[in-house]
């Protein structure tokens, strides 16, 4: 008799393989094995194999109950919407509301097989200038289409309160950063943090547009095609999607954005390796310049939306070191991510100097 297949945190394959198994019609699924993907800082998100084929698992992390809950519906229902625009997404296949199989809200959706763009770039693929331009521009050209959906075209009116939504960010965000500053061990932070807050609150851009935003869109939350670095698959992680300005997606991209000649305000922000300062790679100029000449928004205020996408990180950041602090999540989340300080000087350099 072979072993049972193990537990990992978060999901057990002796409970998540019979509810596969009634959801999709298929007893093969009973007999399943689950593997984590990704780091597991946000969302937990699991592989999940039997003899019935592969599907993808999202659940809340592990003991953060009464936000997530809400996460998960807010994913299932921006892709399930998103199915039938041109925005690729994956397919959603089953969810629970809560209780089976994971104690928790969670979803299943299909397997999108190609490339994640993490760090440093797969051996052959995009080896060439060309062939990595042509993944920025894609990455640009995606989200164009994302901010062009009619949010109402697709059930989703209702899905967020753009108005206002940029005065709430910023709102929201030093409440985040009050509740995890207590546990956030680097000297010096509170006082540039806040200073950036009140800059940001004090010179509020006027939103041209609402659209949906995905919150957290950036190179390696999508799936690009392993035979075409030009092509997109799949776009992931939409936990803090909602209803809202889009230049906040365009500013956060920025943010994450690296330049091989960038200044020390840029370059000492970044915590997590990321290939776009590989010749071929689109600057932040001409990713803000195909962007703007796509959809027609004014790019005068970006800068503040960068300066506000650097707080929006550095606050993320506090609240992943302040859960490994207090013990709620294992302490590698944390390694590799760098500090805090470094992105509020960047939001504030920004914010000062633009975005040189």
């Amino acid at each position: 008799m072979s072993p049972a297949p193990a537990a990992v945190p978060g999901a057990d394959p002796a409970a998540v393989g019979p509810w596969l198994a009634d959801r999709l019609g298929d007893p093969a699924w009973r007999d399943c094995a689950l593997s984590p993907i990704g780091a597991g800082r946000s969302n937990l998100t699991y592989r999940v194999q039997s003899a019935a084929g592969a599907v993808v698992l999202r659940r809340p992390p592990v003991g953060q109950v009464a936000a997530t809950a809400h996460d998960m519906g807010r994913e299932r229902r921006i892709i399930s919407g998103l199915a039938d625009s041109d925005v690729p997404v994956p397919a959603v296949l089953a969810w629970s509301d809560g209780g089976p199989p994971v104690d928790a809200p969670c979803y299943v959706m299909e397997l999108v097989d190609g490339v994640v763009p993490l760090g440093t770039l797969p051996p052959g693929w995009a080896e060439t200038p060309d062939e990595r331009r042509r993944a920025g521009d894609a990455l640009v050209d995606v989200l164009v289409r994302l901010h062009s959906v009619d949010p109402a075209a697709h059930g989703l009116a209702d899905f967020g309160r753009p108005e206002g939504f940029m005065a709430r960010q910023v709102r929201r965000w030093v409440t985040q950063w009050e509740h995890a500053r207590v546990a956030v061990p680097e000297e010096g932070i509170a006082e540039p943090l806040q200073s950036l807050a009140d800059a940001l609150a004090d010179a509020l851009p006027t939103t041209q547009r609402h659209t949906i935003v995905h919150g957290d869109y950036r190179l390696d939350n999508c799936i690009f095609a392993a035979d075409d670095p030009g092509t997109i698959k799949a776009v992931l992680d939409w936990e803090m999607s909602t209803l809202g300005d889009p230049l906040a997606d365009l500013g956060l991209l920025l943010v994450y954005w690296r330049e091989a000649d960038d200044g020390p305000a840029w370059r000492d922000s970044r915590g997590v390796p990321g290939p776009t300062a590989l010749p071929g790679f689109p600057r932040r100029a001409e990713i803000a310049g195909r962007y703007a000449a796509a959809t027609g928004l004014d790019l005068a205020p970006l800068p503040w939306y960068v300066a506000f996408g650097a707080f929006k990180l550095a606050v993320v950041l506090a609240g992943i070191v302040a859960r490994v602090r207090a013990g709620m999540v294992p302490e590698t989340m944390a390694v590799g991510l760098g500090s805090v300080l470094p992105l509020v000087t960047l939001g504030r350099h920004v914010l000062a100097e633009g975005l040189d």
